[in-house]
């Protein structure tokens, strides 16, 4: 059962997010086969809503407990809270997995 993991960043850490942009983004190519979706959230404008949202292929909370623990933004302290929450996929691309 999948799981969607959002991310929310500590006010008045947005050089943080910027500083560990790369390193964040090689993990996500590194584990790419885990990831049914994922992206930063946006303000209407286009500029960084301090957040992103992660949806994981995996099996339990714990995995993506861990999943969530290995990301560079987690291991430099940006994030301020992180909400995990299971996900039944029901439409992904135009297609019904109901």
């Amino acid at each position: 059962m999948p799981f969607l993991i959002e991310t929310f960043d500590k006010p008045g850490h947005a050089h943080v997010r910027a500083s560990e942009r790369e390193v964040h983004l090689a993990f996500l190519e590194a584990n790419k086969a885990l990831l049914l979706a994922c992206g930063a959230k946006l303000n209407d404008d286009g500029s960084s809503a301090g957040g992103g949202i992660y949806i994981v292929d995996v099996e339990t909370r714990d995995a993506a407990e861990q999943f969530i623990a290995q990301d560079p933004f987690w291991k430099v302290d940006l994030f301020e809270r992180v909400s995990i929450v299971r996900w039944r996929k029901a439409y992904v691309d135009g297609t019904c997995y109901l």
